[in-house]
């Protein structure tokens, strides 16, 4: 692999001398094993350790398919599927993989034993394949999450409804996780030129995701002056969430959980913010009855804040935990969209709150290349920023992928892949001066 990092780092950025680079056999990735999918059994969630299941393994080059391209992953970033993955929960990802693999010849490849993880990366293209015509070896790139097949008709409108939609990383192999990655070529979008590596890989996910929930009409279609809460603001999800209802001209009500994260907000330029551990909100009483009482108080936060104003839009993603309050404190004719479950996916509320008041419950799940697109033109234009805090080593997933389990990470964490160290990468220092304070806001903390 050195000689490929030592062409990245030259800053030739010529095909022909990607095309001529000797490919190696196997790469290390970041791996979970087949025969290890029943390790947790019996242990609670929160005591699942992704140290025991993630893995450095050298693995095989697989042989590139039509419309693909290979990249060298010079960083990439941990998400909330990742830990999913590492803890086997909801589900087993090698299920995923298993059906994966009985579409075609090519999809056969990902059923494999191991699982290569992870859904983002930056880094440069070292091959295409057949069929692949937009981009070229030697190209800087980060790359979304939506592997697509578009065969049926059902996803020529919005790419997310395709029955053979999946989540690159997630429910395909070869992810980002590793030094190199194959992905759909369409997946594939320019890398700004003002951030390093692992700020460029570190929003993919998460910002288009929160791009689709927030502001795409396929999502909450967010206007100026809507009043948002945004549940976890100060997280991966939340902290894009929260740049994007002030960029957008909304009024963001950031729920955050200690004074350090109401900070990181308050530095973001959010002014409505409550601290849900100062205030010591309850909402259920035991496992299975929810608190009335304790959403009713947590309403009456939210219009101190706002003049009285309920939220127009709540942001859900935890789930279980606050869903019933979410249904609860819209406003009328409201909408809670939903992505994500990170405390539970058997949501209860009470749905005399949701009928009698003709609120919206609406799904949302990743984006599609539009949105994508769309979000990590933001991401260069410098008006959303990365929200890296803290950047680990390959062999150190493990690790990362534990703080986001446990909830004690800020905005996004970082992996370098092959990059030796961190703040590499970037060839416009013109317009990343423009915008240090903010790219470094979430750094240190």
């Amino acid at each position: 692999m050195q000689h490929i990092l030592d062409a990245i780092m030259s800053g030739d950025r010529s095909a022909e001398t990607y095309q001529n680079l000797e490919l190696p056999q196997t790469y290390r990735g970041i791996t979970v094993h087949k025969d290890e999918e029943k390790m947790f059994e019996g242990i609670a969630t929160r005591d699942k350790d992704p140290r025991k299941s993630l893995h450095l393994d050298d693995v095989p080059l697989p042989e590139l398919a039509p419309g693909e391209a290979l990249v060298a992953v010079m960083a990439s970033a941990i998400n909330y599927n990742t830990v999913w993955t590492s803890i086997f929960e909801p589900v087993s990802t090698f299920g995923f993989l298993e059906r994966y693999g009985k579409l075609s010849e090519y999809s056969k490849r990902h059923d494999l034993p191991y699982h290569v993880v992870g859904s983002d990366l930056a880094g440069v293209v070292l091959r295409t394949g057949p069929g692949v015509n937009a981009w070229k070896a030697g190209q800087e790139v980060v790359a979304h999450c939506l592997s697509v097949e578009l065969e049926s008709p059902d996803g020529h409108d919005d790419t997310m409804m395709d029955p053979q939609q999946r989540i690159w990383g997630f429910e395909t192999n070869f992810g980002g996780l590793a030094e190199l990655a194959i992905v759909k070529s369409n997946q594939l979008m320019p890398k700004p030129a003002h951030l390093t590596w692992e700020e460029a890989a570190s929003p993919g996910l998460v910002n288009s995701t929160a791009y689709r929930q927030l502001v795409s009409k396929n999502g909450a279609n967010m206007k100026q002056g809507d009043v948002v809460l945004i549940w976890g603001a100060s997280g991966g999800l939340g902290s894009y969430a929260t740049q994007m209802a002030l960029t957008g001209g909304a009024i963001p009500v950031c729920v955050v959980s200690s004074p350090e994260k109401a900070e990181i907000v308050r530095s973001l330029g959010a002014e409505h913010i409550i601290d849900r551990s100062a205030e010591g909100y309850k909402f259920w009483k035991d496992e299975n009855t929810q608190d009335p009482q304790e959403w009713k108080r947590f309403g009456k936060k939210i219009r101190e804040l706002t003049g009285g104003e309920d939220p127009d839009i709540v942001f859900e993603h935890p789930g279980r935990e606050t869903f019933g309050a979410s249904v609860y404190v819209a406003r009328k004719g409201g909408t809670i969209i939903t992505c994500a479950s990170t405390s539970g996916y058997m949501h209860q509320y009470d749905n005399r709150y949701l009928w009698m008041n003709l609120k919206n419950i609406k799904s949302s799940h990743f984006a599609n290349y539009r949105e994508a697109y769309e979000a990590n033109r933001l991401i260069d234009k410098g008006l959303i920023h990365p929200t890296v805090s803290k950047v680990y080593k390959l062999e150190e997933t493990g690790q990362a992928a534990l703080d986001v389990h446990h909830n004690l990470h800020q905005g996004k964490v970082g992996v370098l892949a092959l990059a030796p160290q961190e703040g590499l990468g970037v060839s416009d220092e013109e317009k990343r001066a423009k915008h240090l304070t903010e790219i470094n806001r979430f750094r240190g903390i």
